[in-house]
């Protein structure tokens, strides 16, 4: 009697874990309600951090869904010449800034420990915005996308670090009638400014899975 034993390598699906850390800059806002009426502002540079998980669905390709945090203020200024009475207003507002998006990342591999990677991610941005001198918040949900591009360089088979530059926008994200609360300038207003955001920074990757196990029969 014979027995034969055939070994087949079968690959585990690929799970990446990636921990982010970037500075974000300034970025100012404003909106034209009339050439006399308006407000300007700036969403104020702060860390921006968060974690993915990421499905490669392709040796140079994945897919990933992120959670991002931002805390910052936003020193803003109201003008508006129908008041008669303090028609210049300038207060400070405390932003939160919550980011979740679903994209995807193309890798350029230049060696076992190199590699360049581009990704694009669509989804939603949840801000929350209070105003310290009157304790009012409001929150909004708005559309949302960021750009990325970067190097991973890998320390070891499944621990990199990760280097790269992004830009995330939340598309009119910025408004005197949503979170940018007037303190009775001119509370009916409700026109909106996009926030973009420039990004430097990084992280730290781990692979999960990936292995190739042996089968016999």
């Amino acid at each position: 009697m014979f027995c034969a034993f055939e070994g087949r390598a079968q690959k585990q699906p690929e799970f990446r874990l990636n921990i982010y850390g970037s500075y974000v800059f300034d970025d100012r806002v404003d909106s034209y309600y009339s050439n006399t009426s308006y407000y300007e502002g700036t969403v104020k540079g702060n860390l921006l951090w968060g974690l993915g998980v990421e499905y490669m669905i392709q040796p140079t390709m994945g897919i990933e869904l992120t959670y991002l945090r931002e805390d910052t203020k936003a020193p803003t200024t109201y003008y508006d010449d129908q008041v008669i009475v303090n028609n210049v207003k300038t207060k400070e507002f405390d932003l939160g800034i919550n980011y979740l998006m679903l994209g995807t990342t193309k890798y350029f591999p230049l060696s076992e420990v190199i590699e360049p990677f581009f990704g694009l991610a669509l989804g939603i941005g949840i801000i929350n915005g209070s105003d310290p001198s009157t304790s009012e918040e409001r929150n909004a949900t708005k559309f949302a996308w960021t750009i990325k591009g970067g190097t991973n360089i890998w320390a070891s088979e499944k621990v990199g670090i990760k280097l790269q530059a992004g830009l995330t926008s939340i598309a009119q994200g910025a408004g005197g009638g949503i979170y940018f609360g007037t303190g009775g300038v001119s509370p009916g207003l409700s026109t909106y400014s996009s926030i973009f955001q420039f990004s430097l920074g990084g992280g730290v990757v781990f692979k999960l899975g990936g292995k190739r196990n042996q089968s016999q029969q």
